[in-house]
């Protein structure tokens, strides 16, 4: 990790010069212009594109990080794409959360990208946050390691109970906090009137249920901040390196929501697998924080790191594909036998 004691370096140590933030934040605001511009006029997202944009997305940060291999060395390159990966993978989770409320808000097909849209910029300011208040706990004492490996160690034990659970993922839209909150001040129209925030009740000012999807998915980004920031800082303690690495992650989910949207339900040890890279980057804070108080105490390398969280993935990946086809076969061989019960039974009726 880039992380000497701070007390030695006198803060954390980082590639991200003025120019170098301000051309990636100069970026990002250009990116998300283009995205308001294509979700403009409201639309149906085609497969092509949405692939197109998938690709473009994934091509850019991978770009990215074969210049910051060039430029700062393998070091910080492992760093950068190890952080990346982790990152692009709890977006998968994010997904799948906004695909449920997505579904129980029953979004018109043309409005889902807005809607993922503003939850992408959500998200990112709300990182941002997170990563400046990260960078001054981890500038101001050691111990923050310690806190951040207990985020994720609790986050990975909630995601393991949910993935052993046999509740039915569905979302129950009078039952979300951040819903009912909203409909103690304001009351909201039955219809979806476009992308609008707003319409009217009978003359009164009142919200659209486009407004109310916006409102929750913005709460959920919340929760994924608190997540996310501590487990890429456990990869890198670069701020900057931190921030690229959501940044870009975050960019393509509109897109990638599309492309995924069918597949995600096949994902179904998602969960385990985000549940283990949590667990094991927890595991590698806590390290840190001991090596730091006790050097003795062994530290786990950012390489080896890349290589266990792939493998997480790739297992994670292909269980779940299995288990899905598992899954399917029996479907329809069940329902072969009861329509072949259904005929025998019309055959003994005529008889």
């Amino acid at each position: 990790m880039l992380i000497p004691h701070a007390a030695a370096s006198g803060g954390l140590e980082t590639i991200g010069t003025p120019t170098l933030w301000a051309a990636t934040i100069g970026a990002v605001v250009a990116l998300l212009a283009l995205d308001f511009v294509i979700t403009r006029k409201p639309h149906a997202v085609s497969m092509k594109e949405a692939v197109g944009w998938s690709v473009f997305y994934v091509a850019l940060p991978l770009t990215f990080g074969a210049w910051i291999w060039s430029q700062y060395g393998q070091g910080t390159g492992v760093e950068y794409l190890t952080g990346y990966l982790v990152e692009k993978s709890l977006s998968v989770d994010n997904l799948f959360v906004f695909m449920l409320l997505l579904t129980a808000f029953a979004v018109p097909k043309e409005l889902q990208q807005r809607v993922l849209l503003y939850g992408i910029i959500g998200a990112l300011v709300l990182r941002g946050i997170f990563i400046a208040l990260g960078a001054a706990a981890l500038n101001s004492f050691d111990a923050a390691f310690l806190v951040f490996g207990a985020i994720l160690l609790i986050t990975g034990i909630k995601l393991l109970k949910d993935a052993l659970s046999d509740e039915e993922h569905e979302m129950d839209v009078d039952q979300i906090k951040s819903v009912r909150f909203v409909r103690r001040f304001m009351p909201v129209t039955k219809d979806y009137e476009g992308p609008r925030m707003f319409g009217r009740i009978d003359g009164t000012r009142a919200l659209t249920p486009f407004a109310l999807v916006t409102i929750a998915v913005l709460a959920t980004d919340i929760v994924f901040a608190v997540d996310s920031v501590p487990a890429v800082y456990g990869i890198t303690g670069d701020p900057y390196l931190v921030f690229a690495t959501n940044a870009f992650a975050l960019l393509g989910l509109r897109a990638l929501y599309f492309v995924l949207e069918a597949a995600l339900s096949k994902l179904v040890h998602l969960s385990f697998g985000l549940a283990a890279i949590l667990f094991f980057i927890g595991a590698k804070l806590v390290l840190h924080w001991g090596h730091l108080t006790w050097p003795s105490v062994p530290e786990i390398p950012t390489v080896a790191s890349l290589f266990v969280i792939v493998g997480i993935l790739a297992i994670t990946t292909v269980t779940s594909l299995m288990a899905s086809k598992k899954a399917e076969q029996r479907q329809a061989s069940g329902t072969q036998e009861d329509t072949e019960e259904s005929t025998e039974e019309d055959s003994r009726v005529a008889r």
